[in-house]
């Protein structure tokens, strides 16, 4: 058996786990704990690391279309006519960053407005002011100043460091 990603119903990942689990399925939901701004508060909230998506560990022959018509899960996400197998590896990779079922990510390394520069690449040496971390969390938008004008850019996070 191999891992495979299923893609779900709009907002029903969990709808999808479950009746996946019903028909004897091992899935993997992993989830993320967030801190976000709700109505002015600031609230914890749980939801898919993967929005639409989920894992399941399918014996094709015995539980492929059993799996595709299960409620809340749109299809087994496929190249052409073949399902795409994801690597144990990565599930494995994924599973050893849960902690309490969620996954934890490393905090954010800089603040808004913290003073940074840039390590590497095309813009090596030159000093910033961090602005904000992409929503891929691998990139990180800057402020550039230099004496005539600002400019935004945005970089690979491994290339900026703390001044």
């Amino acid at each position: 058996m191999e891992w495979y990603a299923v893609k779900t119903k709009p907002h029903q990942e969990t709808l999808a786990d479950l009746n996946l689990q019903r028909l004897g399925v091992e899935t993997f939901f992993p989830q993320l704990e967030q801190n976000k701004l709700i109505r002015r508060k600031r609230q914890t909230v749980i939801g898919p690391l993967f929005p639409g998506y989920l894992f399941a560990k399918l014996d094709l022959d015995a539980h492929y279309r059993a799996a595709t018509y299960a409620r809340g899960v749109q299809k087994v996400v496929a190249f052409g006519s073949t399902p795409a197998i994801v690597e144990e590896e990565i599930i494995d990779a994924l599973k050893s960053r849960l902690h309490d079922g969620c996954v934890f990510l490393p905090p954010q390394k800089f603040s808004p407005g913290q003073a940074v520069r840039i390590q590497e690449g095309p813009l090596g040496g030159l000093d910033a002011i961090f602005e904000r971390e992409m929503s891929d969390h691998r990139r990180v938008a800057l402020l550039l100043q230099t004496l005539s004008f600002r400019a935004r850019v945005i970089v690979d996070m491994e290339q900026v460091a703390n001044l």
